[in-house]
């Protein structure tokens, strides 16, 4: 029997995007008692509503997948309610875990807690040399503060959490709301839609010169149920592909995959995020024996491919 077979899972953000390949990748690895919360019935950002979870589901597991999150857009006018909704989500599932006496936890991070100046490739022992890149520093630090939590936590009452940083993330089921949605599917849908419908020019925030690593989503629900069973220590475990591109050059390969021929049009107005993108993943092959599996240029082919079918489909 797997060591997943035997436990109850709750993977909160479940239905999310990541959150659905997390469960698919947890039942193929034996998983049979899997929880997935909905926002609707239990806001997380609420204590009482945290409590009955835990009392509802009475998991041995927990995956912390739920986030508030977005664009560089979506953090520069949200960034309170970034800052709020995803430390409180955190915090609360934690310490009721802790208190409930669950087995593990597992506290889902993001590249955007690295400090803005970073040397590449970031290193985990990295992450407290600076301050994060100010678009996204609220909703980086308040994803940071599980890190704390987490060790302090196995510090005094032996609890066991571990803090995964996954860069970002691409494939299909992605976000497509221009309001929030990611690079990747947004320039995905930008040059779709303008090859469907003529146009010769699109607008890309910033000046193309910053640099990003894209992991494929499969391949880090894959890391995430490995770290779930396999890992058990303190230190943060970095999650990626291990690879940036600049995002002038992200631009000209989804142009091409997609066959926009048009102009592309810089709104250097717009901020460019953090200058670079790359993590070092040495630690999450020699701990849990993950790396990315999936070709860049074929993930990106998938996630145009499944768009276009959306669009076909609501017709």
């Amino acid at each position: 029997m797997s060591w997943l077979a035997a436990k109850r899972l709750l993977v909160t953000g479940g239905a999310g995007f990541l959150g659905r390949y997390v469960v698919k990748k947890a039942h193929e690895k034996g998983g049979r008692e899997i929880f997935v919360p909905r926002s609707k019935d239990y806001n997380l950002v609420e204590m009482e509503a945290v409590k009955r979870l835990y009392r509802n589901t009475k998991p041995d597991v927990v995956i912390h997948l739920a986030a508030v999150v977005g664009g560089i857009g979506a953090n520069r006018e949200n960034p309170g309610k970034f800052f709020y909704d995803n430390l409180m989500m955190g915090a609360q599932m934690m310490e009721q875990g802790r208190l409930f006496g669950i087995e593990k936890f597992v506290a889902i991070g993001t590249v955007c807690a690295y400090p803005k100046f970073t040397r590449v490739p970031f290193k985990e022992e990295d992450l407290w040399n600076g301050y994060p890149e100010e678009t996204n520093a609220p909703y980086g630090l308040a994803k940071k503060m599980l890190l704390v939590q987490a060790q302090a936590y196995r510090q005094q009452y032996g609890f066991k959490a571990i803090y995964l940083l996954p860069v970002n993330l691409y494939g299909p089921e992605d976000n497509l709301d221009p309001e929030s949605s990611h690079v990747i599917p947004a320039l995905i849908k930008k040059c779709v839609d303008a090859v469907e419908s003529g146009e010769d020019r699109i607008v890309v925030w910033g000046t193309g010169q910053a640099s990003r690593e894209f992991l494929y989503v499969e391949d880090a629900a894959e890391a995430i149920v490995l770290a779930t069973e396999k890992y058990d220590k303190p230190e943060p475990l970095n999650i990626g592909a291990g690879f940036e591109i600049k995002i002038k050059d992200l631009v000209s390969l989804i142009a091409e995959l997609t066959g926009f021929r048009g102009e592309i049009v810089w709104d250097s107005t717009k901020p460019d995020g953090q200058p670079r993108r790359r993590l070092d993943v040495s630690r999450a092959e020699k701990e849990v024996g993950f790396k990315a599996k999936t070709d860049f240029r074929e993930g990106l082919r998938k996630t145009i491919e499944w768009y276009k079918a959306q669009k076909s489909f609501r017709g």
